[in-house]
């Protein structure tokens, strides 16, 4: 049996975020992604409603630099951005498991939330000639 993932507002409640500075925090993100005031229940209403959305963060054709600045973020700091924040699942710099195990870690994230993971890519992906950059024996070719 599938556990049910807590969703966002549960996870505040739990680290004890009060109703009015849930809201408040839901306000503050629809503004900045421009929503008109109506925008807020929306807001409101996907955090209630949803879990954190799992990440697989892969490094392509980049120097690392996105990765060095997010780890010396200092508020907040790494360790929260990771532990309450968000959920990284896959990433080769921050990972304790290397080779098959981190790319079974990957594969199991994105059969288990098909659809549901955000994917970010720190780097360019090549389009031409798939020997610029392979990954786990993997070509990164779009």
């Amino acid at each position: 049996m599938e556990e049910k993932r807590p969703t966002v507002y549960e996870e505040c409640r739990q680290k004890g975020i009060s109703r009015r500075d849930f809201l408040k925090f839901c306000t503050t993100m629809a503004a900045l992604m421009g929503l008109e005031a109506s925008g807020v229940a929306q807001v409101v209403n996907a955090l209630e409603t949803k879990p954190r959305l799992p990440v697989i963060w892969l490094h392509l054709q980049e120097c690392t630099c996105c990765t060095e600045s997010f780890i010396r973020a200092a508020h907040p700091i790494v360790a929260t951005l990771l532990l309450d924040k968000i959920s990284l699942d896959y990433t080769e710099t921050l990972m304790a498991a290397a080779g098959e195990q981190a790319e079974a870690a990957k594969e199991e994230t994105m059969k288990k939330y098909h659809g549901e993971y955000l994917l970010m890519i720190e780097g360019s992906i090549p389009t031409k000639d798939e020997g610029y950059c392979c990954v786990g024996g993997k070509t990164a070719l779009l």
